[in-house]
């Protein structure tokens, strides 16, 4: 099984239209579908959900966008991903939140290979801004983009986090609650 990042953008950008597209991928799809809602993070003003699943390929995976029906505007992926700073199981048993997204867009001359490796250099240097809890990215496994998680008590002080990792911010977004309900899988 592989993670598969899903970017959708409700038709209605707001709590409603949030929720709407998280009942729509917690909905049976009625084809078979083994694809496991994982995670679902939703931008602070309702525009933008950042989904993460478990499936056996990108056609399952595929098959959740089809059952948003009109609840999503504009879907982009599924592209595959790469858990990295946290365990799956730890993802599924706590199925917590986060504060903030940064979203950078890697330089296409970085590799996953040197990803990972500035990854691991440059995670000891978090400690420069212990007010911020780095929690888990998602990297693409094209290297297009990561996506990281954080707890911060404000944006700043994850720009500083970033700053002390020597690691760009593409966008940032602070995130909302919305309303995961029971998993299915």
């Amino acid at each position: 099984m592989s993670l598969y990042l899903l970017e959708i953008e409700p038709v209605a950008a707001t709590r409603e239209g949030g929720q709407a597209v998280i009942d729509a991928l917690l909905a049976p799809t009625g084809e078979g579908s083994v694809a496991e809602l994982i995670e679902s993070q939703v931008t602070a003003d309702h525009s933008r959900l950042f989904t993460i699943v478990e499936a056996g390929s990108a056609e399952e995976a595929g098959r959740l966008v089809s059952s948003l029906g009109d609840a999503a505007g504009t879907v982009q992926g599924p592209d595959e991903v790469r858990l990295v700073g946290a365990e799956l199981d730890d993802i599924k048993a706590l199925r917590r939140g986060a504060g903030y997204l940064v979203e950078w867009d890697i330089p296409a001359e970085i590799t996953m290979e040197k990803y990972l490796a500035r990854k691991k250099a440059n995670a000891p240097k978090y400690a420069q801004v212990p007010e911020t809890s780095f929690l888990r990215t998602y990297v693409r496994e094209d290297t297009a983009k990561c996506l990281c998680f954080y707890d911060a008590p404000d944006e700043d002080a994850v720009v500083r986090a970033r700053e002390a990792v020597e690691t760009p911010i593409d966008r940032i977004w602070a995130l909302g609650a919305i309303d995961l309900g029971a998993k299915s899988s």
